[in-house]
């Protein structure tokens, strides 16, 4: 069986892509980065995954609010862990809100109980 050059260099590229990663996967359109919100809350759950990490906070009347996270591995490099956040931990946060109106964000930074501030992207 004989297999032309074309065919070769086809297939090479190919099985080059296979290695690489996906360095956008979605856009950051959905957030409104012109508005910043602060505030106090409640973890109620960190959610330590990939592709995105989320922190859900409640504030003081109980509304709840879905922020979203760089991945798990970028964290790690700016200092985050698997445990560094637990239901039940006052955190205060900043993050840009949803354009659509909905309790969310993208997290842009958060101060541990304790006093530590990390990024989130």
């Amino acid at each position: 069986m004989k297999i032309s050059r074309s065919s070769l260099l086809g297939l090479g590229a190919a099985l080059s892509l296979i290695g690489v990663p996906a360095t956008a996967h979605h856009s950051f359109a959905m957030f409104d980065q012109t508005k910043l919100i602060e505030m106090n809350g409640t973890v109620a759950k960190f959610q330590w995954a990939n592709p995105h990490t989320f922190v859900i906070v409640k504030d003081a009347k109980g509304t709840v609010f879905t922020l979203e996270c760089s991945s798990p591995n970028l964290m790690t490099h700016q200092g985050w862990k698997a445990n560094t956040l637990a239901a039940g931990d006052k955190v205060h946060l900043t993050f840009y809100p949803l354009r659509n109106g909905r309790t969310g964000g993208m997290l842009k930074e958060i101060t541990l109980p304790t006093g530590a501030t990390l990024r989130g992207w």
